[in-house]
């Protein structure tokens, strides 16, 4: 109907360890989709479309499941080996390659034993032809912090994916606001 608004929410929970609950919610305001709704008749190139979006929205879910769980190995298959990333805690810089990121699982996120809740706000997919995809999204993570206080913090992030051999792959990161993962 005009002037409503579809609302989505996909909730993935992963347990770790101490049984603590590691989840990532995806809010999607509409259907991620933007274009006229004046027609009731789904192309098969329309529902291809979507199914590719949703794709990379399940991805981009599971590279975050994995970033919470501490789990480099996870990441790494879902990342190409030469990722590329603007991030805060680069410190501005362009870094490339997976030994940046392993630091922090190493000494950061594989020791983490309390638990992350991510939000992803109003994902965005742009599809870029066949093999190629960008996804920009609000991310809010909710952890409890060094003193036992819940804390909340947010980054704008935009993640680039190329499918390689029917696998997506993320090839370049970007993260603006509070570091996405949380430094207690």
């Amino acid at each position: 109907m005009a002037g409503e608004q579809a609302s989505v929410v996909i909730t993935v929970s992963v347990y770790e360890g101490a049984g603590e609950p590691q989840t990532t919610v995806v809010h999607n305001a509409t259907d991620g989709i933007k274009g006229s709704t004046e027609s009731c008749n789904t192309t098969t190139e329309d529902e291809d479309l979507k199914v590719r979006k949703q794709e990379i929205i399940k991805i981009t879910e599971q590279l975050i499941e994995a970033i919470n769980n501490g789990d480099f190995e996870a990441y790494t298959k879902i990342c190409d080996p030469g990722l590329t990333s603007f991030e805060p805690e680069a410190l501005g810089n362009l870094v490339e390659g997976m030994d940046f990121h392993k630091f922090y699982f190493e000494n950061l996120l594989s020791k983490n034993s309390k638990p992350i809740h991510t939000t992803i706000l109003n994902p965005h997919v742009h599809v870029i032809g066949e093999d190629a995809a960008c996804i920009a999204y609000i991310r809010l993570t909710q952890y409890i912090d060094g003193q036992g206080r819940p804390r909340t913090s947010q980054s704008e992030e935009t993640r680039v994916w190329h499918r390689r051999d029917g696998k997506w792959l993320n090839v370049h990161y970007h993260c603006s606001g509070a570091p996405a993962a949380p430094l207690q």
